[in-house]
Protein backbone atom coordinates (compact mmCIF):
# COMPACT_ATOMS: atom_id res chain seq x y z
CA UNK A 1 0.00 0.00 0.00
CA UNK A 2 1.33 3.20 -0.75
CA UNK A 3 1.28 5.95 1.43
CA UNK A 4 -1.51 8.80 1.45
CA UNK A 5 -0.59 11.33 -1.42
CA UNK A 6 -0.89 15.36 0.09
CA UNK A 7 -2.90 17.02 0.68
CA UNK A 8 -4.62 14.21 2.00
CA UNK A 9 -2.70 13.31 4.84
CA UNK A 10 -3.46 9.96 7.08
CA UNK A 11 -5.71 11.56 9.65
CA UNK A 12 -8.09 13.24 6.99
CA UNK A 13 -7.77 9.78 5.15
CA UNK A 14 -8.83 8.26 8.52
CA UNK A 15 -11.78 10.55 9.15
CA UNK A 16 -13.27 10.11 5.99
CA UNK A 17 -12.79 6.11 6.53
CA UNK A 18 -14.41 6.54 10.30
CA UNK A 19 -17.61 8.82 8.56
CA UNK A 20 -18.36 5.92 5.78
CA UNK A 21 -18.59 3.07 8.89
CA UNK A 22 -19.98 5.32 11.03
CA UNK A 23 -22.59 6.60 8.55
CA UNK A 24 -22.81 2.78 6.96
CA UNK A 25 -22.43 0.12 9.70
CA UNK A 26 -23.07 -2.77 8.16
CA UNK A 27 -19.85 -2.39 6.16
CA UNK A 28 -18.18 -3.93 8.73
CA UNK A 29 -20.51 -6.38 9.32
CA UNK A 30 -20.25 -8.00 6.14
CA UNK A 31 -16.78 -7.56 6.39
CA UNK A 32 -16.32 -9.89 9.46
CA UNK A 33 -18.73 -12.22 7.53
CA UNK A 34 -16.47 -12.42 4.54
CA UNK A 35 -13.07 -12.36 6.26
CA UNK A 36 -14.51 -15.43 8.83
CA UNK A 37 -15.21 -16.84 5.73
CA UNK A 38 -11.44 -16.67 4.64
CA UNK A 39 -12.58 -14.11 1.72
CA UNK A 40 -11.08 -10.38 0.96
CA UNK A 41 -13.52 -7.64 0.87
CA UNK A 42 -13.17 -3.81 -0.20
CA UNK A 43 -15.25 -0.92 -0.29
CA UNK A 44 -14.11 0.23 -3.82
CA UNK A 45 -14.43 3.07 -6.17
CA UNK A 46 -16.76 5.93 -6.11
CA UNK A 47 -17.79 5.78 -2.77
CA UNK A 48 -14.38 5.76 -1.12
CA UNK A 49 -13.78 9.03 -3.53
CA UNK A 50 -16.95 11.25 -2.63
CA UNK A 51 -16.19 10.28 1.23
CA UNK A 52 -12.45 11.57 0.31
CA UNK A 53 -14.23 14.86 -1.25
CA UNK A 54 -16.45 14.75 1.34
CA UNK A 55 -19.95 14.12 -0.24
CA UNK A 56 -22.62 11.94 0.83
CA UNK A 57 -21.75 8.58 0.03
CA UNK A 58 -25.26 6.23 -0.86
CA UNK A 59 -24.28 3.85 -3.40
CA UNK A 60 -21.90 1.02 -1.57
CA UNK A 61 -19.93 -0.63 -4.45
CA UNK A 62 -17.64 -3.87 -3.15
CA UNK A 63 -15.33 -6.02 -4.15
CA UNK A 64 -14.33 -9.51 -3.24
CA UNK A 65 -12.06 -12.34 -4.12
CA UNK A 66 -14.61 -14.67 -3.67
CA UNK A 67 -16.62 -15.84 -6.78
CA UNK A 68 -20.83 -15.15 -6.80
CA UNK A 69 -21.82 -18.64 -5.86
CA UNK A 70 -19.85 -18.32 -2.49
CA UNK A 71 -21.42 -14.53 -2.23
CA UNK A 72 -24.24 -15.57 -2.44
CA UNK A 73 -24.11 -18.37 0.30
CA UNK A 74 -22.67 -16.26 2.70
CA UNK A 75 -24.82 -13.37 2.53
CA UNK A 76 -28.13 -15.43 2.21
CA UNK A 77 -28.75 -15.38 6.18
CA UNK A 78 -27.78 -12.28 7.06
CA UNK A 79 -29.16 -9.81 4.19
CA UNK A 80 -32.72 -8.86 3.72
CA UNK A 81 -32.80 -9.81 0.23
CA UNK A 82 -30.49 -10.94 -2.64
CA UNK A 83 -30.81 -10.64 -6.11
CA UNK A 84 -28.81 -11.26 -9.28
CA UNK A 85 -27.35 -7.63 -10.87
CA UNK A 86 -24.84 -9.63 -13.49
CA UNK A 87 -23.98 -13.42 -12.16
CA UNK A 88 -22.03 -13.41 -15.46
CA UNK A 89 -20.16 -10.34 -14.63
CA UNK A 90 -19.63 -11.62 -10.74
CA UNK A 91 -22.02 -9.33 -9.32
CA UNK A 92 -24.90 -9.62 -6.76
CA UNK A 93 -26.63 -7.17 -5.28
CA UNK A 94 -28.33 -7.45 -1.72
CA UNK A 95 -30.29 -4.91 1.01
CA UNK A 96 -29.87 -4.40 4.93
CA UNK A 97 -31.76 -2.46 6.48
CA UNK A 98 -31.69 0.91 4.71
CA UNK A 99 -28.32 0.09 2.65
CA UNK A 100 -28.29 -1.43 -0.81
CA UNK A 101 -25.34 -2.71 -1.94
CA UNK A 102 -23.02 -4.48 -4.89
CA UNK A 103 -20.39 -7.30 -4.59
CA UNK A 104 -18.62 -7.83 -7.55
CA UNK A 105 -15.56 -10.60 -7.50
CA UNK A 106 -12.10 -8.97 -8.25
CA UNK A 107 -12.39 -9.49 -12.22
CA UNK A 108 -10.54 -7.73 -15.39
CA UNK A 109 -12.63 -6.35 -18.10
CA UNK A 110 -11.47 -7.05 -21.74
CA UNK A 111 -13.96 -6.05 -25.11
CA UNK A 112 -13.11 -7.85 -28.59
CA UNK A 113 -12.96 -4.94 -31.32
CA UNK A 114 -15.67 -6.20 -32.90
CA UNK A 115 -17.84 -7.24 -29.84
CA UNK A 116 -20.12 -4.67 -27.72
CA UNK A 117 -20.02 -7.63 -24.92
CA UNK A 118 -16.85 -7.22 -22.43
CA UNK A 119 -14.88 -10.81 -21.82
CA UNK A 120 -14.65 -10.99 -18.04
CA UNK A 121 -12.46 -12.73 -16.25
CA UNK A 122 -12.65 -13.38 -12.32
CA UNK A 123 -9.07 -11.73 -10.64
CA UNK A 124 -7.58 -12.64 -7.36
CA UNK A 125 -6.07 -9.68 -6.22
CA UNK A 126 -7.26 -6.47 -5.26
CA UNK A 127 -4.19 -4.55 -6.73
CA UNK A 128 -5.41 -6.25 -10.15
CA UNK A 129 -9.66 -5.61 -9.83
CA UNK A 130 -8.08 -1.62 -9.18
CA UNK A 131 -5.49 -1.48 -11.82
CA UNK A 132 -8.76 -2.50 -14.41
CA UNK A 133 -10.68 0.90 -12.50
CA UNK A 134 -11.44 3.71 -15.49
CA UNK A 135 -9.48 6.02 -13.19
CA UNK A 136 -7.38 6.68 -10.55
CA UNK A 137 -9.30 8.52 -7.94
CA UNK A 138 -12.34 5.36 -8.59
CA UNK A 139 -9.22 3.27 -8.02
CA UNK A 140 -9.06 3.88 -4.60
CA UNK A 141 -10.27 1.38 -1.85
CA UNK A 142 -10.89 0.99 1.78
CA UNK A 143 -10.30 -3.12 2.92
CA UNK A 144 -13.44 -4.33 5.36
CA UNK A 145 -13.20 -4.65 8.29
CA UNK A 146 -10.48 -3.34 9.17
CA UNK A 147 -10.51 -0.30 7.32
CA UNK A 148 -7.44 -0.08 5.51
CA UNK A 149 -6.66 2.50 3.40
CA UNK A 150 -5.34 1.26 -0.41
CA UNK A 151 -4.21 3.56 -3.11
CA UNK A 152 -2.13 1.96 -5.66
CA UNK A 153 -1.82 4.46 -8.13
CA UNK A 154 -1.60 8.02 -7.29
CA UNK A 155 -5.26 8.74 -6.59
CA UNK A 156 -5.09 10.76 -3.63
CA UNK A 157 -2.79 13.53 -5.87
CA UNK A 158 -5.27 12.88 -8.84
CA UNK A 159 -8.21 13.46 -6.32
CA UNK A 160 -6.30 16.27 -4.72
CA UNK A 161 -5.32 18.63 -8.08
CA UNK A 162 -8.70 17.55 -9.78
CA UNK A 163 -6.97 15.12 -12.58
CA UNK A 164 -8.26 12.31 -14.76
CA UNK A 165 -5.72 9.86 -15.08
CA UNK A 166 -5.77 6.03 -15.82
CA UNK A 167 -4.19 3.70 -13.91
CA UNK A 168 -2.66 1.97 -16.93
CA UNK A 169 -1.84 3.11 -20.04
CA UNK A 170 -4.98 5.14 -22.03
CA UNK A 171 -5.09 3.41 -24.72
CA UNK A 172 -4.76 0.10 -22.86
CA UNK A 173 -8.07 0.99 -20.34
CA UNK A 174 -10.20 2.70 -23.77
CA UNK A 175 -9.51 -0.67 -25.54
CA UNK A 176 -10.62 -2.88 -22.54
CA UNK A 177 -13.80 -0.79 -22.37
CA UNK A 178 -14.22 2.32 -24.52
CA UNK A 179 -17.01 3.71 -23.02
CA UNK A 180 -14.54 5.01 -20.20
CA UNK A 181 -13.65 7.47 -22.74
CA UNK A 182 -17.72 8.94 -22.01
CA UNK A 183 -17.05 8.17 -18.57
CA UNK A 184 -13.83 10.87 -18.83
CA UNK A 185 -16.65 13.84 -19.86
CA UNK A 186 -18.97 12.35 -17.62
CA UNK A 187 -16.62 13.29 -14.74
CA UNK A 188 -15.21 16.32 -15.89
CA UNK A 189 -19.12 17.49 -15.85
CA UNK A 190 -19.48 15.73 -12.73
CA UNK A 191 -16.34 16.65 -10.61
CA UNK A 192 -15.64 19.35 -12.16
CA UNK A 193 -12.16 17.82 -12.93
CA UNK A 194 -9.93 17.93 -16.12
CA UNK A 195 -8.82 15.01 -18.13
CA UNK A 196 -5.07 14.80 -18.09
CA UNK A 197 -3.16 15.22 -21.41
CA UNK A 198 -2.20 11.85 -22.07
CA UNK A 199 -6.26 11.00 -21.28
CA UNK A 200 -7.43 13.39 -23.55
CA UNK A 201 -4.59 12.59 -26.40
CA UNK A 202 -5.82 9.00 -26.29
CA UNK A 203 -9.81 9.87 -26.75
CA UNK A 204 -9.00 11.75 -29.66
CA UNK A 205 -6.95 9.00 -31.27
CA UNK A 206 -9.64 6.21 -30.54
CA UNK A 207 -12.77 8.30 -30.75
CA UNK A 208 -14.17 5.99 -33.47
CA UNK A 209 -14.31 2.70 -31.04
CA UNK A 210 -16.64 4.18 -28.91
CA UNK A 211 -19.06 2.84 -31.86
CA UNK A 212 -18.54 -1.00 -30.73
CA UNK A 213 -20.47 0.39 -27.34
CA UNK A 214 -24.07 -0.22 -27.08
CA UNK A 215 -26.99 2.86 -27.51
CA UNK A 216 -27.80 2.35 -24.67
CA UNK A 217 -24.29 2.23 -22.60
CA UNK A 218 -23.90 5.95 -24.54
CA UNK A 219 -27.04 6.97 -23.61
CA UNK A 220 -26.51 6.58 -19.92
CA UNK A 221 -23.35 8.47 -19.96
CA UNK A 222 -24.53 11.50 -21.74
CA UNK A 223 -27.44 11.49 -19.34
CA UNK A 224 -25.05 11.64 -16.56
CA UNK A 225 -22.95 14.13 -17.99
CA UNK A 226 -25.50 16.55 -19.13
CA UNK A 227 -27.16 16.31 -15.52
CA UNK A 228 -24.04 17.00 -14.01
CA UNK A 229 -22.94 20.54 -12.26
CA UNK A 230 -21.17 21.40 -14.92
CA UNK A 231 -22.35 20.01 -17.78
CA UNK A 232 -20.45 22.45 -20.40
CA UNK A 233 -17.04 21.76 -20.14
CA UNK A 234 -17.76 18.09 -20.41
CA UNK A 235 -19.59 18.70 -23.49
CA UNK A 236 -16.41 20.22 -24.71
CA UNK A 237 -14.36 17.50 -24.46
CA UNK A 238 -17.06 15.62 -26.39
CA UNK A 239 -16.79 17.58 -28.68
CA UNK A 240 -13.01 18.81 -28.93
CA UNK A 241 -11.63 14.89 -28.79
CA UNK A 242 -13.83 14.13 -31.89
CA UNK A 243 -16.10 11.82 -29.51
CA UNK A 244 -19.24 14.06 -30.17
CA UNK A 245 -19.12 13.26 -33.93
CA UNK A 246 -19.85 9.50 -32.94
CA UNK A 247 -22.65 10.01 -30.38
CA UNK A 248 -24.12 13.41 -30.64
CA UNK A 249 -22.72 14.74 -34.25
CA UNK A 250 -25.58 17.61 -34.47
CA UNK A 251 -23.30 19.11 -31.38
CA UNK A 252 -20.05 19.76 -33.34
CA UNK A 253 -21.89 20.92 -36.66
CA UNK A 254 -22.89 23.71 -35.15
CA UNK A 255 -19.76 25.45 -34.92
CA UNK A 256 -20.02 25.37 -38.88
CA UNK A 257 -22.89 27.66 -38.53
CA UNK A 258 -22.67 31.40 -37.53
CA UNK A 259 -25.53 33.07 -35.65
CA UNK A 260 -27.87 34.98 -37.88
CA UNK A 261 -27.70 38.19 -36.07
CA UNK A 262 -23.99 37.97 -35.55
CA UNK A 263 -24.11 37.98 -31.91
CA UNK A 264 -22.21 34.63 -31.06
CA UNK A 265 -19.46 33.07 -32.38
CA UNK A 266 -21.10 30.19 -34.01
CA UNK A 267 -24.37 28.80 -32.82
CA UNK A 268 -22.27 26.06 -30.80
CA UNK A 269 -21.43 28.50 -28.46
CA UNK A 270 -24.85 30.34 -28.50
CA UNK A 271 -26.39 26.54 -27.49
CA UNK A 272 -23.61 26.05 -24.72
CA UNK A 273 -24.93 29.43 -23.55
CA UNK A 274 -28.31 28.23 -23.67
CA UNK A 275 -27.69 25.24 -21.23
CA UNK A 276 -25.90 27.23 -19.09
CA UNK A 277 -28.77 29.57 -18.16
CA UNK A 278 -31.27 26.88 -18.49
CA UNK A 279 -29.35 24.75 -15.29
CA UNK A 280 -29.44 28.54 -13.78
CA UNK A 281 -33.27 28.67 -13.87
CA UNK A 282 -33.82 24.71 -13.20
CA UNK A 283 -35.21 26.21 -9.51
CA UNK A 284 -38.43 26.65 -10.91
CA UNK A 285 -38.80 23.04 -11.17
CA UNK A 286 -39.76 21.05 -8.30
CA UNK A 287 -37.04 18.03 -9.30
CA UNK A 288 -33.90 18.92 -10.89
CA UNK A 289 -31.15 18.35 -12.06
CA UNK A 290 -33.74 18.05 -15.14
CA UNK A 291 -32.56 16.24 -17.95
CA UNK A 292 -35.06 17.55 -20.43
CA UNK A 293 -34.63 21.21 -19.84
CA UNK A 294 -31.32 20.43 -20.05
CA UNK A 295 -31.05 18.35 -23.10
CA UNK A 296 -33.41 20.75 -25.05
CA UNK A 297 -31.63 23.91 -24.11
CA UNK A 298 -28.60 21.59 -25.99
CA UNK A 299 -30.11 21.07 -28.58
CA UNK A 300 -32.74 23.55 -29.60
CA UNK A 301 -31.27 24.98 -32.91
CA UNK A 302 -29.62 21.63 -33.97
CA UNK A 303 -32.04 22.33 -37.22
CA UNK A 304 -29.87 25.75 -38.30
CA UNK A 305 -27.21 23.46 -40.33
CA UNK A 306 -29.90 22.21 -42.44
CA UNK A 307 -32.23 25.34 -42.74
CA UNK A 308 -29.75 28.15 -43.60
CA UNK A 309 -29.79 30.28 -46.50
CA UNK A 310 -27.96 33.25 -47.47
CA UNK A 311 -29.93 36.50 -49.03
CA UNK A 312 -28.52 38.98 -51.73
CA UNK A 313 -27.79 41.66 -48.95
CA UNK A 314 -25.73 38.91 -46.98
CA UNK A 315 -27.98 38.43 -44.34
CA UNK A 316 -28.30 34.70 -43.17
CA UNK A 317 -31.87 32.84 -42.40
CA UNK A 318 -32.67 29.33 -40.72
CA UNK A 319 -36.11 29.91 -41.59
CA UNK A 320 -38.05 26.70 -39.95
CA UNK A 321 -35.10 25.23 -38.37
CA UNK A 322 -37.36 24.70 -34.68
CA UNK A 323 -39.67 22.11 -36.99
CA UNK A 324 -36.58 20.46 -38.95
CA UNK A 325 -34.71 20.43 -35.65
CA UNK A 326 -37.31 18.58 -33.18
CA UNK A 327 -37.30 16.09 -36.58
CA UNK A 328 -33.61 15.75 -36.15
CA UNK A 329 -33.82 15.22 -31.75
CA UNK A 330 -36.58 12.70 -32.07
CA UNK A 331 -33.79 10.78 -34.79
CA UNK A 332 -31.22 11.17 -32.30
CA UNK A 333 -32.71 10.49 -29.40
CA UNK A 334 -34.40 7.16 -30.70
CA UNK A 335 -31.10 6.25 -32.24
CA UNK A 336 -29.72 6.45 -28.39
CA UNK A 337 -32.77 4.55 -27.16
CA UNK A 338 -34.71 6.88 -25.34
CA UNK A 339 -37.63 6.15 -24.32
CA UNK A 340 -40.71 7.47 -25.91
CA UNK A 341 -41.72 9.74 -23.13
CA UNK A 342 -38.00 11.75 -23.27
CA UNK A 343 -37.86 11.92 -26.56
CA UNK A 344 -41.66 13.65 -26.67
CA UNK A 345 -40.84 15.96 -24.69
CA UNK A 346 -37.68 17.50 -25.61
CA UNK A 347 -38.76 17.50 -29.32
CA UNK A 348 -41.74 19.25 -28.51
CA UNK A 349 -39.54 21.84 -26.75
CA UNK A 350 -37.46 22.43 -29.38
CA UNK A 351 -40.29 22.54 -31.61
CA UNK A 352 -41.86 25.40 -29.78
CA UNK A 353 -38.98 26.98 -29.00
CA UNK A 354 -39.32 30.06 -31.14
CA UNK A 355 -43.61 30.60 -30.46
CA UNK A 356 -42.43 33.14 -27.93
CA UNK A 357 -40.97 35.55 -30.53
CA UNK A 358 -44.67 36.48 -32.51
CA UNK A 359 -46.07 37.43 -29.12
CA UNK A 360 -44.11 40.50 -30.09
CA UNK A 361 -44.66 43.40 -26.88
CA UNK A 362 -47.43 41.85 -26.07
CA UNK A 363 -49.80 42.00 -28.85
CA UNK A 364 -50.96 38.03 -28.74
CA UNK A 365 -54.54 37.92 -28.18
CA UNK A 366 -56.15 35.81 -25.04
CA UNK A 367 -56.93 33.37 -27.71
CA UNK A 368 -53.11 32.90 -28.45
CA UNK A 369 -52.04 32.35 -25.38
CA UNK A 370 -54.99 30.05 -24.94
CA UNK A 371 -52.99 28.03 -28.06
CA UNK A 372 -49.45 28.74 -26.33
CA UNK A 373 -50.17 26.65 -23.01
CA UNK A 374 -52.45 24.22 -25.11
CA UNK A 375 -49.29 23.11 -27.56
CA UNK A 376 -46.80 23.25 -24.73
CA UNK A 377 -49.05 21.00 -22.12
CA UNK A 378 -47.26 19.37 -19.53
CA UNK A 379 -43.93 21.08 -20.82
CA UNK A 380 -45.42 24.26 -20.24
CA UNK A 381 -42.54 25.27 -17.31
CA UNK A 382 -39.55 23.82 -18.85
CA UNK A 383 -40.83 25.65 -22.20
CA UNK A 384 -40.73 29.06 -19.91
CA UNK A 385 -36.98 28.17 -18.79
CA UNK A 386 -35.73 27.09 -21.78
CA UNK A 387 -36.95 30.28 -23.97
CA UNK A 388 -35.88 32.55 -21.37
CA UNK A 389 -32.53 30.54 -21.15
CA UNK A 390 -32.66 31.42 -25.32
CA UNK A 391 -31.53 35.21 -24.67
CA UNK A 392 -28.21 35.09 -25.12
CA UNK A 393 -27.95 38.94 -26.62
CA UNK A 394 -25.09 40.76 -25.03
CA UNK A 395 -27.56 44.02 -25.31
CA UNK A 396 -28.63 44.58 -21.94
CA UNK A 397 -31.54 46.63 -23.25
CA UNK A 398 -32.45 44.28 -25.67
CA UNK A 399 -32.33 41.56 -23.06
CA UNK A 400 -34.12 43.23 -20.11
CA UNK A 401 -37.11 44.17 -22.79
CA UNK A 402 -37.13 40.18 -23.83
CA UNK A 403 -37.14 39.63 -19.71
CA UNK A 404 -39.92 41.86 -19.41
CA UNK A 405 -41.92 40.52 -22.76
CA UNK A 406 -42.02 37.18 -20.86
CA UNK A 407 -42.99 38.15 -17.49
CA UNK A 408 -45.66 40.09 -19.21
CA UNK A 409 -46.99 36.24 -20.73
CA UNK A 410 -46.50 34.42 -17.62
CA UNK A 411 -48.67 37.03 -16.03
CA UNK A 412 -51.29 36.73 -18.75
CA UNK A 413 -51.09 33.04 -18.52
CA UNK A 414 -51.59 32.76 -15.14
CA UNK A 415 -54.27 35.44 -14.82
CA UNK A 416 -55.90 33.20 -17.99
CA UNK A 417 -55.53 29.88 -15.94
CA UNK A 418 -56.82 31.37 -12.77
CA UNK A 419 -60.23 32.53 -15.09
CA UNK A 420 -60.30 29.45 -16.62
CA UNK A 421 -58.15 26.53 -15.30
CA UNK A 422 -56.61 26.66 -18.28
CA UNK A 423 -53.91 24.38 -18.21
CA UNK A 424 -56.84 21.70 -18.47
CA UNK A 425 -58.73 22.96 -21.86
CA UNK A 426 -61.48 21.30 -22.97
CA UNK A 427 -64.16 22.07 -25.12
CA UNK A 428 -67.56 23.13 -23.13
CA UNK A 429 -69.16 19.47 -24.40
CA UNK A 430 -67.88 16.36 -24.71
CA UNK A 431 -68.03 13.30 -27.13
CA UNK A 432 -71.12 11.81 -25.85
CA UNK A 433 -72.81 15.29 -26.00
CA UNK A 434 -71.92 16.08 -29.01
CA UNK A 435 -73.39 12.84 -30.45
CA UNK A 436 -76.70 13.30 -28.88
CA UNK A 437 -77.00 16.73 -29.91
CA UNK A 438 -75.96 15.93 -33.45
CA UNK A 439 -78.14 12.55 -33.27
CA UNK A 440 -74.75 11.13 -34.82
CA UNK A 441 -73.13 7.44 -34.10
CA UNK A 442 -69.33 7.49 -33.01
CA UNK A 443 -66.65 7.98 -36.05
CA UNK A 444 -64.98 11.52 -37.86
CA UNK A 445 -67.61 13.42 -37.56
CA UNK A 446 -67.82 13.60 -34.14
CA UNK A 447 -63.98 14.07 -34.30
CA UNK A 448 -64.44 17.46 -36.43
CA UNK A 449 -67.40 18.75 -34.18
CA UNK A 450 -65.04 17.98 -31.07
CA UNK A 451 -62.01 20.33 -32.98
CA UNK A 452 -64.36 23.02 -33.79
CA UNK A 453 -65.48 23.47 -30.77
CA UNK A 454 -61.99 23.38 -28.78
CA UNK A 455 -61.04 25.84 -31.25
CA UNK A 456 -64.35 28.25 -30.43
CA UNK A 457 -63.08 27.46 -26.63
CA UNK A 458 -59.87 28.67 -27.10
CA UNK A 459 -60.56 32.22 -28.93
CA UNK A 460 -64.00 32.86 -27.20
CA UNK A 461 -62.60 31.26 -23.56
CA UNK A 462 -65.52 29.32 -21.97
CA UNK A 463 -69.06 29.78 -23.38
CA UNK A 464 -71.55 27.38 -21.35
CA UNK A 465 -73.19 24.46 -22.77
CA UNK A 466 -75.92 26.18 -23.67
CA UNK A 467 -74.08 28.62 -26.20
CA UNK A 468 -71.89 26.00 -26.97
CA UNK A 469 -74.77 23.78 -28.49
CA UNK A 470 -76.19 26.97 -30.32
CA UNK A 471 -72.80 27.30 -31.84
CA UNK A 472 -72.78 23.80 -32.51
CA UNK A 473 -75.86 23.47 -34.24
CA UNK A 474 -75.24 26.24 -36.31
CA UNK A 475 -71.90 24.72 -37.33
CA UNK A 476 -73.19 21.78 -38.07
CA UNK A 477 -76.16 23.28 -40.49
CA UNK A 478 -72.90 25.10 -42.49
CA UNK A 479 -71.60 22.52 -42.63
CA UNK A 480 -74.31 19.98 -43.82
Amino acid sequence: MSAPSSPYDASAVRAAADAVLRDHPVLAELGDLFATAGHELALVGGPVRDALLGRRVSDLDLTTSARPDDVERLVAGWADAVWDVGREFGTLGLRKGDDQIEITTYRTDAYDPTSRKPQVAFGDTLQGDLSRRDFTVNALALRLPSAEFVDEFGGLGDLAAGVLRTPVTPEQSFSDDPLRMMRAARFVAQLGFEADEATTAAMTAMADRIEIVSAERVRDELVKLVCGREPVAGLRLLVDTGLADHVLPELPALRLTADEHHRHKDVYEHSLTVLEQAVELEHRLEQRPDFVVRFAALVHDIGKPRTRRFLDDGTVTFHHHDVVGAKMTRKRMKALRFSNEQIAQVSLLVELHLRFHGYGSGEWTDAAVRRYVRDAGDQLERLHILTRADCTTRNRRKAQRLQRTYDDLERRIEQLAAQEELDAIRPDLDGNQIQQLLGIGPGREVGEAYRFLLDLRLDRGPLGEDLAAEALRAWWSARS
